[in-house]
């Protein structure tokens, strides 16, 4: 489940005995914030319950090519986390496809633990099969490659998976279930069975 920060403690109390995860946005959705404000920002999310981090790598210094800025940009998130796994999230659909390449490997290097695709916030569009196939090509087959925006129908989230994804993001997954056949829960009954109200 991802949320913002403000978000944190709410959603953290609210899944406590589940096994779905806290995840908490980080420099959202444009990543150009000052490196120390993405630091706290991911200081504060894990003080406050996340348990992984997606965060918005600094996407106008990627386009300026000043790659030195922008790993230490996700080493100092990644510090700040203290072993919580943080994703990187590249907003593909802006980047060409060497500097995707760079991305990935900076990533890497300063210590995250997946690659994102999208905020899902740009006009533009989203996760692309493309982008998510040259991430995995990228990273290799032990690092994680999150496809997320535009994916809205378990068509397109196979597609992604086939690619290189090993994880999917999406505020579909409930259409995506019972597109499946499978019975979906109501949120009511999810909550009702964890004692909340």
């Amino acid at each position: 489940m991802c949320v913002d920060g403000a978000w944190t403690h709410l959603v953290r109390e609210r899944l406590d005995g589940s096994s779905v995860r806290t995840v908490v946005v980080v420099g959202f959705p444009h990543g150009a914030m000052a490196t120390a404000a993405k630091a706290f920002e991911a200081w504060q999310a894990v003080h406050d319950g996340a348990e992984e981090l997606d965060m918005v790598m600094s996407l106008g210094r990627a386009k300026a090519g000043e790659w030195d800025a922008v790993q230490d940009d996700i080493a100092a998130v990644v510090e700040a986390g203290a072993g919580t796994p943080v994703k990187v999230i590249l907003e593909t659909i802006l980047l060409e496809p060497l500097e995707i390449v760079e991305a990935c490997l900076v990533a890497i290097e300063a210590g995250a633990e997946f690659v994102k695709t999208s905020t899902g916030f740009y006009p533009a569009g989203g996760a692309r099969e493309a982008a998510v196939r040259l991430m995995r090509r990228a990273v290799g087959d032990d690092f994680g490659v999150k496809a997320s925006g535009g994916v809205r129908s378990a068509e397109t989230a196979i597609r992604m998976l086939a690619a290189g994804a090993n994880r999917i993001g999406t505020s579909s997954a409930a259409a995506m279930v019972a597109e499946q056949g499978v019975p979906v829960p109501t949120l009511a009954a999810l909550f009702a069975r964890h004692g909340h109200p």
